[in-house]
């Protein structure tokens, strides 16, 4: 993997660039660079067909100065421990940007889950939460869903942690079903937080998103909800969508809801029929007001970037930008909304969900959407200001906000 598409040297390089406008001392800037905590597990499941397989996982903690790590899991058949890394580090930023009283952490197993018959998902996740269990606890660490993860996959991991445990212990698992202490909102909570700051994003800017457009890359559960809820609260118009299986453009718009339903049936964009065809990579030349990048990391580079023709990049992707493409955006004067403020609603709900937890108390669904809404416009204030005052892009700004929070965590702990 070359340094550029590294997704770990990618947030260590951001890191850095705050670090030197922030003036943080050189142990404080060293302890950032790097997770706390690195866990890597190999697994043993038995496969429907009495075979054993071998699976390899990892759990990483960065940083936990402000609070227990928090961060999802990932299933992926090209997971890294850098990726994980990368990820951990970024969830350190995003709940402090957002002000939660939480660090930083992620996990990863390297598997195909699309290959996997459901009794096989229930073995790999009750493998893994044995393999990890030493590290895991409301108090120490905490996973939610993430790529290819369900709520359902949630619930096994959730019940082998309280069998192992001997004790009933919901808040040590985030994004489970509602019956499991799983809470109202969460489903759309990454997607409803990003078009929250969104809005919010459009005032400060000056956009009017009265009949803007919009294109979107990957329309999982995160992309999904973006696309539902930027047409159905701020009154996007979706021009195009596309995702690893193809894409469809038309200048006219696209209903989202039936989009959703064309890939909730056909596994993908490719083939819906209410536009014409275009590629994955032609999704990032087409005009809009906004473009959200909602797949994997790495999408927008140096080769690539100058074609942008947004006014907003919207980044609901966890890493989606290189460093090099943020400079092309910079210069072409697209507003960047950088992935830990833009994707922060999840983590933010989920926070919520562990306060209920503790206390075995429940919001209703309109309680924690108004929450959610509050936090996260809170949040996009803070990072606008500080890009207003400093003079920096949003995702510097968005960096000299969480890095300060969490460097005084560390400095008043007397780590450094």
């Amino acid at each position: 993997m070359s340094e550029s598409l590294n997704p770990f040297s990618n947030a260590q390089q951001q890191l850095d660039s705050a670090a030197a406008k922030l003036g943080l001392d050189a142990a404080t800037h060293e302890l950032l660079r790097w997770p706390m905590q690195e866990l890597k597990v190999t697994m043993p499941v038995k496969m429907d067909d009495g075979s054993t397989r071998i699976f390899h996982g990892f759990r990483v903690a960065h940083n936990t100065a402000r609070g227990p790590a928090k961060g999802g899991l990932r299933w992926h058949p090209d997971e890294t421990l850098d990726t994980v890394r990368a990820l951990a580090t970024w969830m350190t930023w995003k709940t402090a940007v957002v002000d939660l009283p939480l660090g930083g952490g992620k996990g990863g197993v390297i598997c195909n889950p699309k290959a996997l018959s459901m009794a096989e998902k229930e073995r790999l996740a009750r493998a893994y939460m044995r393999a990890v269990v030493r590290v895991l606890g409301s108090a120490r660490d905490v996973p939610a869903p993430d790529v290819y993860t369900t709520p359902q996959i949630m619930a096994w991991m959730l019940d082998e942690y309280e069998t192992l445990t001997g004790a009933k212990q919901p808040g040590v698992i985030t994004g489970k079903p509602l019956p499991l202490g799983g809470s109202p909102g969460r489903e759309d909570a990454t997607g409803r937080g990003g078009v929250y700051v969104l809005r919010e994003a459009a005032k400060a800017f000056n956009i009017d998103l009265n009949g803007a457009t919009m294109a979107i890359q990957g329309l999982g559960n995160v992309g999904k909800y973006g696309a539902l809820l930027a047409e159905s609260i701020l009154g996007l118009k979706i021009i195009a969508a596309a995702d690893e299986t193809g894409g469809v453009y038309n200048p006219k718009g696209l209903e989202a809801q039936k989009l959703v339903d064309h890939v909730a049936m056909h596994g993908g964009v490719a083939g819906f029929g209410d536009g014409d065809a275009l590629t994955n990579e032609e999704l990032f030349a087409v005009e809009a007001t906004v473009l959200v990048p909602a797949a994997l990391e790495n999408v927008i580079t140096e080769k690539n970037a100058d074609r942008l023709r947004c006014k907003l990049c919207l980044e609901l992707a966890n890493g989606p930008s290189t460093p090099e493409a943020d400079q092309i955006l910079e210069e072409k004067g697209i507003a960047v909304i950088p992935d830990f403020l833009a994707n922060a609603g999840g983590v933010t709900v989920s926070y919520f969900e562990q306060v209920q937890n503790a206390y075995n108390f429940y919001w209703t669904l309109k309680e924690v959407q108004t929450r959610l809404d509050e936090q996260m416009t809170q949040a996009f204030r803070g990072v606008f200001e500080m890009h207003q005052r400093e003079q920096v892009n949003m995702r510097k700004a968005a960096y000299l906000v969480s890095v300060a929070r969490v460097a005084e965590a560390c400095k008043l702990r007397g780590w450094v």
